[in-house]
């Protein structure tokens, strides 16, 4: 149920999964009984929690996206349990912990916490809306067990207001304890940007059914000269860890890494990357035999996954499929030969590469801790991202911006993300003259593409580039149509327009059981409101 709240004792199992947090002290004078919220540990808290339940999203919006090959959202199919926890934990934990810290710290007049607090609340109420279409908003906390649904427009139309209001709090005074923000450890110029980007997200995902808002506000953010995420290192991302016990790693890196190995990479994504010369897919993919192929056949090169919308069972193949890599998941970086590659691909290359002439050359051993280290990101409003928004814009509402250059320094952003987080994994970063090749061949393709044309590279390149988010990709096809995906080989219901509603909401909730069969099903059919 909705008003079920967490207590503090699960509030510090949730911090101690952060290595950023192991600094914390006791605060109360008698630390079983806290005689008021200490907004320096529920801040993290609020952080952990949205990042946890997050991911549960994030998994759907991969599969239906095509980054990944398995799961029932990989075929379109949902049921009232497959959001239920993310659901559950976004109104029981994440959501009343925000505004508590947003109640106390007005109180206490500590603006920054206040800000944060605003800023994450408008962050994690866009993606429900994007998610859900119509939730729980002016209801969702409080003493009404049984919360109506707000309209997602107008919840829209709030969040605007709120991030203005998180801004106006930061000028009013911003002191943060470093340890106490897991994002930007206390960095006031951050949140900034951070607030810009997400306003910048969300006029661009409203441009169908609100065109004059959408451009307006897009043209005031890059004219005026506002602080928007414009470098790596101001990424609003989520950094995991290497600690096993309690265990701090990507949550892909544990499911991949583990017994399960996961589920099946997608094919359409490992063709995308091959067939266009992209030197990514060695740090997406890894292959645990150069041989295999699909269905498991040894005349393969090691990518073995499966194509969108395969329900086949799985066989005993744990030790053969190929698994997520380096990027985003802090994995293994492939380093292995691959066979088909000639003298024509220069990005995606095999020079430096090991043999790979015995086919259990790449069959790594699994262990408790597992191989790679896990110290992986969750990229949720990032440079890049920012870029392909504004190319986007540039393209499609006249703001003035040059868009082949946005994608440029978009792909360009991306690629030394990923280089990044390889070098810091045990991974091979990636030559400085395979990025700038790659992407002015980016540019060549875009100069000499229709309208048309244009607008699939921007949005296939992103699609490659959410490999690690796929909520947004979600997003992006739901408005654009892009990029184009795979064909399902045995898809079990039509494409999916929104996520199922947690079915404890629907029979719980009074005002929503009368008609709750109708509301349910309506989800995979109505689209959300900026879904024109």
């Amino acid at each position: 149920m909705m008003r079920k709240k967490i207590k503090l004792s699960a509030l510090l199992v949730l911090l101690f999964l952060a290595s950023s947090c192991n600094d914390f002290v006791d605060i109360n004078n008698d630390p079983n009984n806290p005689t008021k919220p200490t907004l320096s540990l529920l801040l993290p808290a609020t952080q952990m929690s949205l990042v946890s339940y997050f991911n549960t999203v994030n998994g759907g919006g991969s599969a239906v996206m095509q980054h990944f090959a398995s799961g029932a959202l990989n075929r379109w199919n949902q049921t009232g349990t497959s959001f239920s926890t993310a659901w559950s934990g976004f109104y029981t934990a994440t959501i009343p912990d925000i505004e508590t810290v947003i109640r106390e710290g007005t109180t206490q007049e500590a603006w920054g916490y206040v800000a944060i607090a605003k800023l994450e609340k408008a962050y994690l109420y866009s993606i429900m809306v994007d998610l859900w279409g119509d939730v729980p908003y002016s209801q969702a906390v409080g003493e009404n067990p049984n919360p109506g649904l707000d309209k997602g427009a107008e919840i829209y139309t709030s969040l605007f207001s709120l991030i203005d209001e998180a801004l106006a709090d930061m000028d009013k005074s911003f002191t943060i304890a470093a340890g106490s923000d897991i994002f930007y450890q206390g960095s006031k110029a951050n949140w900034q940007r951070m607030a810009n980007s997400l306003k910048l997200k969300m006029y661009n995902q409203i441009r169908l059914t609100d065109p004059v808002k959408a451009e307006a506000g897009i043209k005031a953010l890059i004219s005026t000269g506002v602080l928007l995420v414009s470098d790596n290192a101001q990424d609003f991302s989520f950094q995991y860890g290497t600690n096993v016990t309690p265990n701090a790693r990507h949550p892909w890196y544990v499911s991949w890494y583990g017994s399960g190995r996961g589920g099946y990479v997608s094919m359409p994504l490992v063709n995308n990357l091959k067939d266009n010369d992209d030197p990514r897919l060695r740090y997406y993919i890894f292959r645990q035999n150069a041989n295999v192929g699909l269905a498991n056949s040894m005349n393969g090169e090691g990518y073995y996954g499966r194509e969108p919308g395969d329900g086949a069972a799985s066989p005993a193949d744990a030790n053969t499929r190929a698994l997520i890599g380096i990027y985003p998941a802090g994995g293994l970086y492939d380093n292995g030969t691959i066979k088909t590659l000639t003298a024509a691909n220069i990005y995606l290359n095999n020079t430096g590469a090991v043999s790979t002439s015995t086919s259990n050359s790449f069959k790594i051993p699994l262990s408790t801790s597992g191989d790679g280290t896990g110290a992986g990101i969750l990229p949720l409003i990032t440079n890049s991202m920012v870029k392909f928004i504004r190319a986007e814009a540039a393209l499609t509402m006249g703001t003035g911006e040059d868009a082949a250059q946005l994608l440029a320094d978009a792909v360009t952003a991306h690629l030394n993300s990923v280089s990044t987080l390889a070098g810091k994994n045990k991974g091979t970063t990636m030559p400085a003259a395979t990025i700038t090749g790659f992407v002015n061949r980016i540019k060549t393709q875009f100069a000499a593409a229709s309208d048309a044309g244009k607008m699939e590279l921007v949005m296939t390149q992103k699609w490659i580039s959410l490999f690690g988010n796929g909520v947004e990709s979600y997003n992006d096809y739901r408005r654009t149509g892009l990029p184009r995906l795979g064909d399902l080989v045995s898809p079990l219901d039509v494409y999916p327009l929104r996520f199922y509603y947690s079915e404890t909401e629907l029979t719980s909730n009074e005002s929503l059981i009368p008609d709750r069969e109708r509301i349910q099903r309506a989800q995979q059919t109505t689209p959300v409101f900026w879904d024109k």
